[in-house]
C-alpha cells in the first residue's frame, strides 16, 4: 500500500514537472514534416518521391537571427535501374535563420548517414546535407515551408552520388 502511494506521488510530480519544462522550452523547438522529391544521381539517375522530417532546437535567438541544432530524416522511394528501391538519410548539424518578417530564410550544414535498399542489395554510407529554404509564417505556431533545396551527397556501394532534394510542408513551433 505504501509503495502504491509512493508511485502515485512520483507519477504526479513527474507529470507536473512536464508542464513546467514545456513552458521553459516554449518557442525553442521547430518540427517540420513534408513531401520530398529527390533527383538521385545513381547510374542511371532516378527521380524518387518520399518524405522529409526535421526538428530544430534553437540555441541562440538574437535580434532577428536564430541559430540552432537540427536533425533531418528523409525517405525517398522509386525505381532505380528498373528495381524498386528506397533511400533513407539521417543527418544532424547547425542551422541558422533570419526572422525579421513573415518570410524566414534559413540555411544548414548537416552530416550523418544513409541507407539504400533495392531488390537483394543494401548499402550504408555517409551523407551530407548542404541546404537552404524559406518558411512563411502563416500563424504564430505554424509556418509553411515554401521550399527547401538540399544538395545531398551520399557514398553508397563504393560510389559517390551527388543528389538534389526539394521539400515542402508544414513547420510547427513549440
Amino acid at each position: 500500500m505504501v509503495l502504491r502511494k509512493v508511485c502515485f506521488l512520483l507519477a504526479l510530480a513527474l507529470t507536473a514537472s512536464v508542464g513546467a519544462r514545456a513552458q521553459i522550452l516554449s518557442g525553442k523547438i521547430d518540427l517540420f514534416t513534408g513531401y520530398g522529391f529527390m533527383h538521385f544521381k545513381s547510374t542511371p539517375a532516378a527521380n524518387l518521391n518520399g518524405f522529409d522530417v526535421a526538428a530544430k532546437y534553437k540555441v541562440l535567438d538574437w535580434r532577428s537571427f536564430e541559430a540552432g541544432v537540427a536533425a533531418d530524416v528523409g525517405g525517398e522511394y522509386g525505381t532505380v535501374n528498373d528495381i524498386s528501391s528506397h533511400l533513407y538519410t539521417y543527418t544532424f548539424g547547425p542551422e541558422v535563420s533570419w526572422t525579421p518578417h513573415r518570410f524566414v530564410p534559413f540555411a544548414h550544414v548537416l552530416i550523418g548517414g544513409s541507407h539504400y535498399s533495392g531488390a537483394f542489395y543494401t548499402s550504408k554510407g555517409v551523407a551530407y546535407t548542404l541546404g537552404a529554404g524559406v518558411d512563411y509564417k502563416a500563424k504564430k505556431k505554424m509556418s509553411w515551408r515554401i521550399i527547401e533545396i538540399d544538395d545531398l551527397p551520399t557514398h553508397l556501394g563504393g560510389h559517390d552520388q551527388h543528389s538534389t532534394r526539394i521539400s515542402t510542408g508544414l513547420v510547427f513551433h513549440f
